[in-house]
């Protein structure tokens, strides 16, 4: 679905936004542009109390009108331009460029206006800026440096202008310098906890967000499905699995929604009503509906999120499992255990028919009548074929287990297929079938046999869903499939699309989607394959543009030339 994270696997984290660069503090960045802002807010409104005292009859020293407008005009430009790194570690041109304009600017003013306007107060925004955004040593130096320039008015004042109110002015300055201190190492330590406390909150976010990240890919891999419903019975996530498990389009539709919406799906919010009720893990086993084909029988568990907040309800994750599934999953311990016992039971088997075998032909020569001898034939072929069978079936046991593979013999592709086809429809008396022959005189290294085992499997599994109609089955062979000039044989058939579940177990042993079968076709198929070094598959497709959809299983042969290895 394309509102979950969970259908597509895509890291749900932004990397790119986790970590800023070396030096870098988000949060010292954003007080840079406070302080910018904060100097240009100030600037104006200088420049806006000299335009009030002009406008009043006041005079107005048209210096520090002057100032005033430049002070302004470098706020902005500094605000504009100024490139901030954090900290600012000296007294270097982003200090000059911001702090000490601050401090050169309010002395000035200081200084023109005489006693008239206290500009003592400004002060603090340098101060505070050096102690936030730069190293301890920038902040309590500029904090020395605007006592000096107090204390240095107040000298002004004593030497020049008002001598008598000198001590006041020198206890002002020296109290006022005094606080600045404490405010910048106040501020100063603020701004390193206030750092620290970014740092762990980043690093905290990253590994949540991997966290969150290693989760979605886990559920998005599962093959249980996983369904977040909430207590009004919205589902808010959903993984593939769950979707191809319900088979009801549950990837167009949009997140949250509502579970109650399909009627197939009425079993399963009923089960999420009772969990929430009951406030205890269920399990049922429900036949859910699909869109194409018959009901599947679904074992579904539910289980409640914990919450330690009266304030945040539970989630109830719901897990569904096709029981079809977990059958071909025990269909394959079982053959995995015959496997085990084959070889020992192999000559158990042989012997007798051997026997069985001999004792036939012997019998056969005595024999006059030709019904009698008939019977003997018949009892001699299909003992042939049963042995044929139990040697296929050990050649999967061992094929695993050998390293280097019998190449088999080279077999002319298409008058091969040709004979075993025409074989097959006269065995079957199946009608409609076509055979197109394209692999021009290519040689492959398959064992004639073991070719007319896998051609034959693939004829009946076509036959066993295709229609009656004339060309609904189709044998091909060409030579543009894979590589350049390696042959291939396609069987196609017209019959229904597979179900995805189907498809992801197609060569697996003892898997069918019907109950009569033994599920060991194609995966004899694969095995043959594999033992001879080619490759099969399964596609949907058309054979010619525009025409019907079908369902094709290709053989891609290996090079005859080549030494086939394991």
């Amino acid at each position: 679905m394309s509102s979950s994270p969970w259908s597509r696997g895509e890291p749900a984290t932004d990397w790119s936004t986790l970590e800023p660069g070396p030096g870098e503090s988000a949060a010292l960045l954003r007080l840079w542009r406070g302080f910018m802002a904060a100097r240009c807010f100030v600037a104006l409104v200088l420049v806006l109390l000299q335009g009030v005292a002009m406008a009043l009859g006041q005079t107005v020293q048209p210096l520090a009108v002057a100032l005033s407008a430049g002070y302004l005009a470098a706020t902005w430009l500094g605000a504009r331009y100024a490139h901030f790194t954090p900290p600012i570690r000296a007294f270097g041109m982003l200090w000059f460029l911001t702090i000490g304009i601050d401090l050169g600017t309010f002395t000035a003013l200081q200084v023109l206006q005489g006693g008239s306007i206290n500009y003592t107060p400004l002060f603090a925004l340098p101060v505070l800026m050096s102690a936030v955004l730069g190293t301890v040593t920038v902040g309590l130096g500029t904090t020395a440096t605007v006592t000096l320039l107090l204390l240095a008015d107040a000298g002004w004042h004593w030497l020049l202008q008002q001598p008598g109110d000198s001590s006041t002015r020198f206890v002002q300055a020296a109290l006022t310098g005094t606080g600045l201190f404490v405010v910048a190492l106040l501020a100063h330590e603020l701004a390193r906890r206030l750092a620290r406390e970014e740092e762990t909150a980043l690093r905290n976010r990253s590994s949540a967000q991997m966290q969150a990240q290693v989760n979605d890919l886990v559920i998005e891999t599962l093959s249980e499905g996983v369904l977040v419903i909430d207590a009004e019975g919205m589902v808010h996530a959903a993984n593939p699995a769950a979707d191809a498990i319900l088979g009801q389009g549950l990837a167009r539709l949009g997140l949250p929604f509502a579970l109650h919406a399909q009627p197939a799906w009425h079993a399963l919010a009923a089960l999420a009503r009772q969990t929430f009720a009951r406030r205890a893990p269920q399990s049922e086993e429900i036949p859910v509906a699909q869109a194409r084909g018959a009901a599947r029988e679904v074992r579904v568990r539910t289980r409640l999120t914990p919450t330690s907040s009266r304030h945040v309800d539970s989630l109830c994750v719901m897990f569904l499992q096709d029981l079809r599934e977990l059958e071909a999953r025990i269909r394959t311990e079982k053959l995995a255990a015959m496997g085990r016992m084959s070889a020992a039971v192999a000559h158990e088997i042989r012997n007798p028919l051997a026997a069985i075998t001999q004792a036939s032909a012997l019998l056969n020569e005595d024999l006059t009548d030709p019904a009698h001898r008939k019977l003997t034939s018949m009892v001699q072929h299909n003992a042939q074929r049963l042995a044929r069978i139990v040697d296929d079936v050990l050649d999967v046991s061992r094929a695993r287990q050998q390293r280097v593979l019998s190449l088999g013999e080279q077999v002319v592709l298409d008058p091969a297929v040709q004979a075993l086809a025409e074989e097959w429809v006269r065995q079957t008396q199946r009608q409609g079938v076509l055979i197109a022959l394209d692999a021009a005189d290519a040689e492959v290294r398959f064992d004639v046999e073991h070719l007319r085992r896998l051609l034959v499997n693939l004829l009946d599994n076509a036959a066993r869903y295709a229609s009656s109609r004339a060309g609904a089955i189709q044998v091909v062979t060409t030579t543009q499939r894979g590589s350049a000039g390696r042959p291939s044989l396609q069987v196609w058939s017209d019959g229904a699309p597979l179900e995805p579940a189907v498809q992801r177990h197609l060569f697996e042993p003892f898997f069918s989607s019907e109950s009569r079968s033994s599920g060991l076709g194609l995966f004899l198929c694969r095995e043959l394959c594999r033992r001879h070094g080619a490759t099969i598959g399964y596609e949907r497709r058309a054979l010619v543009a525009g025409g019907p959809e079908g369902n094709e299983f290709f053989v891609s042969f290996a090079p005859s030339e080549n030494r086939l290895t394991q």
